[in-house]
């Protein structure tokens, strides 16, 4: 009896070993699908909103992967334009954004889909998105009827503008429920697990914070639990620049953008910086 007690204990003790083994093992193989959300395209902005200044965009990047976006243009100035460009969240395709047109203070955006978003090519990476990004910011600055340059992220794409305000000039960031790294949000999630060993896309965006000195707006909706408060907080605390924390209420991390007060905001942030 005793001999068949110890075998099902090291029996169990093995299939265990396994179950500890194995789950790191998946989440490494499979974290991109943790991160990424590609979606399908859900509206034409020509289409959704005729008679908008709306221009369709498309870029090929250095590794021959075609990105497609759109430009919402500001009302026709004699100078050029200021210009905003967004990035997305993990689940977001871009293409509502056509339908805010108005809602910037007088600036045009500017958004493109992640490479698997939309009808955009090729899969998302944390190296790919920072790569691209450096690509459309060159495309938007050689645009003839663009002026200075912005740069918005939200929630996953916070990451991504982040990175771009460390490698190229810009006149303000406008970040949406940010956080401080990828790797510190997965930790908080999943504090078993060697993450630090596991991570292949770890969007730090607090290394970078203290060396970017364009001024920030921070938003966050007071409801958040994606992102938890001390992510954004964290990431805040570290930015170099001169910088303001809004936060929404009421709102949720998917809620956000359909607050009147979250629109107010950025447009006041992009008036200040004209």
């Amino acid at each position: 009896m005793q001999t068949k007690t110890k075998a099902k204990l090291l029996d169990w003790l093995k299939l265990a070993g396994c179950v500890a083994l194995g789950f790191p093992v998946l989440l490494y193989f499979f974290q991109e699908r943790l991160i990424f959300f590609p979606q399908p395209i859900s509206q034409d902005p020509l289409q959704a909103n005729p008679g908008a200044a709306i221009e369709e965009v498309n870029l090929m990047t250095s590794d021959q992967v075609r990105l497609r976006g759109w430009l919402v243009k500001a009302a026709p100035t004699r100078a050029p334009a200021p210009l905003l460009i967004y990035f997305g969240g993990n689940a977001e395709e871009v293409s509502w954004l056509g339908s805010t047109a108005g809602q910037y203070a007088g600036w045009s955006l500017l958004m493109f889909n992640y490479r698997g978003y939309g009808r955009s090519e090729g899969k998302p990476g944390e190296t790919e998105l920072f790569a691209d990004a450096l690509q459309i910011y060159d495309y938007a600055a050689k645009r003839a009827d663009a002026g200075r340059v912005a740069v918005m992220g939200r929630s996953l794409g916070s990451g991504v503008a982040v990175y771009l305000a460390t490698q190229r000039p810009v006149a303000g960031v406008i970040l949406v429920s940010p956080y401080d790294s990828v790797e510190s949000v997965a930790r908080s999630i999943y504090p078993f697990l060697p993450i630090g060993l596991m991570l292949k896309h770890r969007f730090d965006s607090l290394s970078r914070a203290p060396g970017i000195k364009a001024p920030l707006i921070c938003l966050v909706a007071s409801g958040d639990r994606v992102i938890p408060r001390p992510h954004s907080e964290r990431l805040y605390a570290a930015w170099g620049g001169t910088k303001h924390w809004r936060e929404i209420d009421p709102a949720d991390h998917d809620s956000l953008a359909g607050e009147p007060d979250y629109w107010r905001a950025i447009a006041a942030f992009l008036a200040d910086l004209k």
